[in-house]
């Protein structure tokens, strides 16, 4: 991203037209970013609360003030128990310097907490570890050679947008584009052929595709045999899955899984672009895991232009400083961990009590460090949420830009900075290059950096240490290995992966064996897993709560990031249901009826939009609104719940059940 600014005042910001994947555009979110910078309800000093939890009444306290009370407060919990301290962040601030540099350092030293931060892509994460051992895949670049492009699991136009330029271009050559989602996005509109399956039967569909690459002879024989492990028990179990099993799992025609299967097997190269929408349901790990195999079935991988993306995050492990949170720290303490997507449940246990899994849950949460996220809007179950963060007897410390919904239940919010206001260093997971963030402004207010942040309440309470001394600029230096020129980073904006073009062309993967893993240790075989809420493996539920639901993002939001940005939200207008003609005309719903939408979690009310978006049975509530500026002060997370998927401990967000009413 390119900053413009004369007097200390962005006038232009544009992607940087130098960089090959970002070749110069923003999407519609970012390009508001000054805008969300200036905004004028950002916060800007130091906040205490003065009212009741949630209302979000505060006053305005010096920086002393706030960090003296907030390490008394701190200090005397982590005298008795530091455990009962829990820090909760993710991807709202995505670098190594301002997400868990700085703050990893505190918390190790305190010997607080552990977070399991899986709400977003733990499950595919983890999934693609067991299948390739880490988190790789293409060069997104080269999916402009492809002859052919399955976009699994994601709107591209809308989530990927410096990859739906890729794939057109591949288009225009004359390849052949395919969406599987079940909701009809705006990228499966432009899409040569579009499966809208059931939410949750990604898994069936793809053993169905292995059936008919089997039967069809379809196989790179020569690829499987020098390049991957335990075929011989995953041809089995997909031989089991015909196209009519599938077809009635996954809410589709078999012609169609023969029509995506033939033109799979012999269209060369072949490339899928894998997104996170598709695993977060029960099955969500398996169903990753039998797509990651299906490139290794067809040889996809010999060609730069063939085989999967889903992450590439694992590129940057060897050039990343795994240090850099200064694990020794812990003193040979183990915290517990504690999951980020079970916040609901967890802030409501009591010392000792027993968890799901039998374990102990150890001592009650009492203080809680909120930085880089929303959980309250965010976070599945939500009434189970909001009734954690309003205890009277929680401390809770919220790093923000603004009073979220989160920050209206803190104790006291510190002004953070933004991207153009700090220093950082960024990896990625959709293109191959490191990028140094530099500050192009000074910090509005009294904000500061979340390192500083973190920094100066390691002072106020006596850690003396001198890595606490590293201001942020040294903190961004650290962030990387010595193999990555510093400098040329600092003057190019990034610094390319040294990487082979086709990677496994001749296997090479990142197992101990260097081969495909199908039978995972520990795991075992991919199998297809049912969601926990669906008509055909919950029918006595689905009685009462008939529709599917899943909760993609608004597409000018970024999860609840940009929601009260004015722009965007006046071109999202209000929150939505996306309903399907026939499903609305029985329950007596027409186009902009305000509805009730529910189940035995709660009740969530919107705008109803009847939609050729949705297929029958499935309703689309698009998020992720702040509660605020929900009808009723709700928004979707009111009726997702708590479940985890198969692997990655990760939300089930799309794995719901719901019904749907006009509202009185």
């Amino acid at each position: 991203m390119r900053v413009t600014v004369q007097g200390d005042k962005v006038i232009r910001l544009q992607g940087d037209p130098d960089h090959p994947t970002t070749n110069g555009a923003l999407c519609t979110k970012v390009s508001r970013y000054a805008e969300r910078t200036e905004h004028a309800e950002r916060v800007l000093r130091p906040l205490k609360r003065v009212g009741p939890k949630g209302r979000g009444e505060f006053v305005e306290v010096s920086w002393d003030e706030a960090l003296d009370a907030i390490a008394a407060r701190l200090g005397e919990i982590a005298a008795r128990a530091p455990e009962a301290i829990v820090p909760y962040s993710y991807a709202g601030t995505m670098g190594m310097v301002q997400g868990e540099g700085m703050a990893a350092r505190f918390f190790n030293r305190l010997g607080a907490s552990r977070l399991d931060r899986t709400i977003c892509s733990s499950a595919g994460g983890d999934a693609l570890a067991a299948t390739y051992g880490a988190k790789v895949g293409m060069h997104v670049e080269h999916f402009a050679e492809s002859r052919l492009i399955i976009i699994w699991g994601s709107n591209s136009i809308a989530s990927n947008l410096h990859f739906w330029p890729i794939a057109l271009a591949a288009k225009r050559a004359g390849g052949t584009l395919v969406c599987i989602d079940p909701r009809r996005t705006e990228t499966a509109e432009k899409c040569h052929h579009h499966l809208a399956l059931t939410p949750g039967s990604d898994g069936a569909l793809a053993l169905a595709l292995m059936h008919e690459l089997i039967v069809n002879d379809w196989l790179d024989h020569d690829y499987l045999a020098r390049h991957v492990d335990g075929w011989a028990g995953l041809r089995e179990r997909a031989l089991a899955w015909t196209p009519e099993r599938a077809g009635a799992e996954c809410g589709l025609a078999p012609g169609q899984i023969r029509e995506l299967a033939r033109l799979y097997g012999t269209t060369k190269p072949a490339a899928i672009r894998l997104n996170y929408g598709m695993q977060r349901v029960r099955g969500g790990g398996n169903a990753t895991r039998l797509i990651a195999l299906l490139p290794c079935l067809t040889g996809a991988w010999r060609h730069r232009a063939g085989g999967l993306l889903l992450s590439s995050g694992g590129w940057f492990a060897a050039f990343r400083n795994q240090k850099l949170g200064h694990p020794e720290l812990l003193a040979g303490r183990t915290p517990r961990i504690v999951n980020m997507s079970t916040i609901g449940d967890d802030l409501l246990r009591e010392t000792g009590e027993t968890m799901p899994d039998g374990r102990a849950f150890g001592p009650r949460i009492e203080a809680l460090v909120v930085y880089n996220s929303n959980p309250v809007a965010v976070a599945p179950d939500s009434r189970q949420v909001v009734a954690g963060f309003s205890r009277d007897d929680l401390f809770t410390v919220v790093l923000e830009h603004f009073l979220t919904d989160t920050a209206d239940h803190a104790d006291y919010v510190l002004p953070a900075t933004t991207q153009l206001e700090h220093w950082d260093v960024h990896a990625s997971y959709g293109h191959t290059s490191l990028v140094i963030n530099e500050p192009a402004l000074t910090p509005r207010g009294e904000s500061r950096s979340n390192a500083a942040i973190f920094r100066a309440l390691a002072q106020r309470m006596g850690f003396d240490e001198p890595c606490f001394s590293d201001d942020d600029l040294s903190l961004a230096r650290q962030a990387v290995v010595d193999a990555v020129p510093f400098e040329q980073l600092r003057s190019v904006g990034w610094f390319q992966l040294p990487l082979p073009e086709a990677p496994f062309a001749d296997g090479g993967f990142p197992t101990p064996s260097g081969r495909v893993q199908c039978d995972a240790p520990g795991i075992g075989l991919p199998d297809y897993l049912p969601p926990y809420e669906s008509v055909r493996s919950a029918p006595e539920l689905a009685r009462r709560f008939p529709l599917a639901m899943i909760s993609p993002p608004a597409r000018n939001f970024l999860n609840s990031t940009f929601v009260n940005v004015k722009s965007l939200r006046a071109i999202e207008q209000e929150p939505v249901l996306e309903i399907e003609a026939a499903d609305a005309a029985s329950r007596g719903i027409a186009d902009g009826d305000e509805v009730r939408v529910f189940n035995d979690r709660g009740e969530y009310r919107c705008v109803a939009r009847v939609s050729a978006r949705a297929r029958a049975g499935v309703v689309h509530g698009l998020g992720v609104w702040w509660r605020k500026y929900g009808v009723d002060g709700t928004n979707v997370n009111e009726l997702t719940h708590q479940r985890l998927t198969d692997l990655g401990r990760a939300p089930s967000f799309y794995d719901c059940l719901v019904e749907v009413e006009r509202a009185a």
